[in-house]
């Protein structure tokens, strides 16, 4: 697993930090509802495959759509 971020909007997608550390400051509520966006990203990847490019928590879930931009892609670490 690789983390990826950035604070400035417009930023190149070849100039976005691999990160070190990610501090998540959230509700015992919110990390529930996290641990459940992150779930079904591992299920729509085992269902799609190679196909499944990203999906983005304030699409999934609208109470996030204020919060900071969570996005997951596909890993392609490993692949042939």
């Amino acid at each position: 697993m690789k983390l990826f971020g950035y604070s400035e909007p417009d930023t190149p997608i070849e100039d976005v930090p691999e990160l070190l550390e990610v501090t998540v400051n959230a509700t015992p509520s919110e990390l529930r509802r996290l641990s459940e966006f992150l779930t079904f990203c591992a299920g729509e990847m085992d269902r799609m495959g190679k196909e499944f490019s990203h999906l983005h928590l304030s699409d999934r879930m609208k109470e996030f759509r204020h919060s900071a931009h969570l996005v997951v892609f596909r890993s392609t670490d490993g692949e042939a």
